[in-house]
Order: C-alpha cells, then structure tokens, then sequence
C-alpha cells in the first residue's frame, strides 16, 4: 500500500467516491482498505491518475485481478469524464489535495457528478450528502 512518500496510483473515478466515502463498501475488508487509502492520500501525498486499475481496486470484488475490473468499460468511461472536466491527463502527477480541489471545483460544487457516474451502485450514497471536499 503506498504512505505519504510515495505516489499513489488512482483512478481519475476515485477522486469522487472519496469525496463521499463514508464506512460503506464491498465487504469489511474493502471498506477498511478504503479508509486507509484516504487517511493516507489526507495525509499529503501525490497521486499518479491511471485508467486502470489502482490502489483502492486491491481489495474491489470486482479486481479481476489482471488489471482490470469487471466493469471496466463503464468505469474507464467515469474515469475519461473526470480527466475532461478536470483538464488532466492519464499518467499525471499530482498532490491529491490538489485534485481533489479540481474535482470539487469542477464536478461536485456545479453538481455535474450525476453526468458522470450516475448509473453507478453507489449514486444513492454520494447524492444524500455534501462533499469532504467542499472545504478545499
């Protein structure tokens, strides 16, 4: 698992369920996994944006465990939208806080989240609260 120093592969996708992320998940194991990434990437740290898969998909169910998830085409399809709005690129390095700030400034504060994953199974969760990020 990666710490402060070093950089964090993620999903450009991710940037969204972390802003919402609140103890739910998968499994047990998922969910803690979860709550470790974000710790850490809070903690300062430089994230490396993949369309494939990344830190958090280590403990995913649906990690086929190739390098891709099963919902693969839908989810690279969330993860090119957030490169879009946020003016990225897949292979960029940067401090997380940083996109995370683009996220929120560019998706979740003008409510364009639904646009991206709204079909995803966890759209209930992220549409019934406000943003971790909102403070950035």
């Amino acid at each position: 698992m990666c710490n402060e120093r070093e950089i964090c592969s993620l999903r450009p996708h991710h940037g969204m369920c972390l802003a919402y992320f609140e103890g739910r998940g998968y499994s047990e194991k998922f969910t803690a996994h979860m709550q470790s990434v974000l710790e850490k990437l809070e903690a300062g740290g430089k994230v490396k944006l993949t369309a494939g898969t990344d830190e958090i998909c280590g403990e995913c169910p649906n990690n086929c465990g190739s390098g891709e998830c099963r919902d693969n085409e839908k989810v690279k399809g969330y993860d090119l939208a957030v490169l879009i709005r946020c003016g990225l690129k897949e292979g960029d390095v940067l401090e997380f806080r940083d996109f995370a700030g683009m996220v929120q400034k560019q998706i979740l504060g003008p409510e364009k989240r639904d646009e991206i994953c709204g079909n995803c199974q966890w759209a209930a969760v992220c549409g019934s609260k406000r943003s971790r990020w909102n403070r950035l």
